[in-house]
């Protein structure tokens, strides 16, 4: 068994149809996306702790 058959095991294969490129520029969601916005500029981002074990 060699490297390349262990990577395609792992991980799973994803193909990206390039029809959807089409969407790449466009807001699908305008009220979700300012009500996102605004609940970001008056809540903020949660803080991270920065020592973080498992």
């Amino acid at each position: 068994m060699n490297t390349t058959e262990i990577n395609t095991k792992r991980k799973p294969i994803v193909l990206i149809d390039k029809s959807l490129d089409f969407f790449n520029d466009k807001v699908l969601f305008p009220r979700k996306l300012e009500k996102a916005n605004e609940m970001l500029r008056k809540i903020g981002l949660p803080k991270m702790k920065k020592n973080i074990r498992k």
